[in-house]
């Protein structure tokens, strides 16, 4: 799904959302200089896959956190991790760089892509913003809808403090 198909599935789902267009980021900092409205909702989204590139993962935090790969893998009882490559981002979520979101999870047919999703958003407002699956726009829409949305979709979604 592109960003207009991406749209309107939230729409045709009755999943409410605020829509921001702006120009294409890349980094968090990118983000940060564009202002949007609410910045401790922002989510920084790293795809990474295993070392035998059998199991991808979507890690899904807070803008302003670090994710250190090594303890990941230790948490989570995963092999070594290491940041997919442009080419399995574009196989299994359809996306280019600068583009990851867990709305991505959506073009992902074979629901192999596993979301760990940092739980502080959660927390406070419940809220997270995310690219629909362009870097153009900003989507800010309630937590719990997003994982009801991916569950329903047949992705695994983990809920873990990070």
């Amino acid at each position: 799904m592109n960003k207009e198909e991406t749209l309107e599935y939230l729409n045709g789902h009755n999943i409410p959302f605020e829509r921001f267009d702006h120009p294409a980021v890349y980094t968090m900092e990118e983000a940060l200089e564009i202002h949007l409205p609410w910045p401790q909702d922002e989510a920084k989204n790293l795809f990474v896959r295993d070392d035998k590139k059998r199991n991808y993962y979507l890690i899904t935090v807070k803008g302003d956190k670090r994710v250190d790969l090594k303890q990941f893998r230790q948490k989570h009882n995963t092999r070594a991790l290491s940041f997919a490559s442009a080419e399995d981002l574009r196989q299994k979520l359809d996306l280019e760089p600068g583009s990851v979101t867990p709305l991505g999870l959506l073009n992902d047919e074979s629901c192999s892509v596993i979301l760990y999703l940092d739980a502080a958003f959660l927390e406070g407002s419940r809220m997270i913003g995310v690219h629909p699956n362009d870097n153009t726009a900003t989507v800010h829409l309630n937590t719990e809808d997003l994982i009801r949305l991916l569950e329903n979709h047949g992705t695994t979604v983990i809920l873990t403090e990070l």
